[in-house]
């Protein structure tokens, strides 16, 4: 997700204090599951911040494997939640299942720009929109929240752990997902497991660092972009 950070005020401990408490019941109600079948389609999604007070959320279905061009929505509107570091999900989430709703063909599983379990509270936006549209989710972000790793071979397809710091729980994979480029950190969010979100994540790259669900999400992303500006 490419998110807008404004400048500020520090966030009003009362909402960080309730926003806190939702993810962590929402955090009890995330599952680690195998798919029920193998996806016949795969979406991934993408918001941006046109201005400071908008957001633009995309959707776009590919068939699995073949990842041909199914569908691809938008839906854009008003930011009501102020910017708060580490809560990000729930700016997002409301404009992202908007445009879930526009979809005519649903998903089996939707891989998430951004992070599932590999987050400080274990509810990165994979996790979070998992839980509220009851769907297998898992994020493949370009960038570390949390965690400790090794960096994995420069070869394409090199793999390390992402381990808690803390514990050594597991909670996500670092993947090189073309030679010689900064990989990728790919975690389960909701009805998903590592081994699954790692394994879709890899049968989705087509030579390009971005799987290709995630690429076209942001491609589309601009090109809806014209359409509101």
């Amino acid at each position: 997700m490419a998110y807008y950070r404004p400048p500020g005020p520090p966030p009003d401990p009362a909402l960080v204090r309730s926003l806190t408490e939702q993810q962590h019941e929402m955090r009890q109600r995330v599952r680690a599951e195998l798919l029920p079948r193998e996806p016949h389609l795969i979406a991934s999604c993408d918001s941006s911040f046109p201005t400071p007070d908008t957001i633009l959320s995309v959707f776009v279905v590919l068939k699995f494997p073949s990842l041909e061009l199914v569908e691809k929505v938008y839906s854009y509107g008003p930011v009501d939640m102020p910017y708060v570091p580490g809560f990000l999900s729930f700016r997002e989430a409301p404009n992202v299942i908007h445009a879930f709703a526009k979809l005519e063909n649903k998903p089996d599983v939707i891989m998430v720009d951004g992070h599932g379990i590999a987050h400080p509270r274990r509810m990165g936006i994979a996790a979070h929109l998992g839980v509220l549209l009851d769907m297998p989710t898992f994020g493949v972000a370009k960038n570390k929240l949390t965690g400790i790793f090794q960096e994995p071979g420069i070869e394409r397809g090199n793999i390390e752990p992402l381990l808690d710091a803390k514990s050594g729980e597991l909670i996500g994979e670092v993947i090189r997902s073309k030679d010689k480029v900064l990989p990728l950190f790919v975690s389960p969010g909701h009805r998903c497991d590592q081994a699954t979100a790692t394994r879709l994540t890899l049968a989705c790259l087509k030579g390009y660092k971005l799987p290709e669900p995630t690429r076209l999400a942001d491609y589309w992303a601009e090109q809806f972009k014209k359409e509101v500006r």
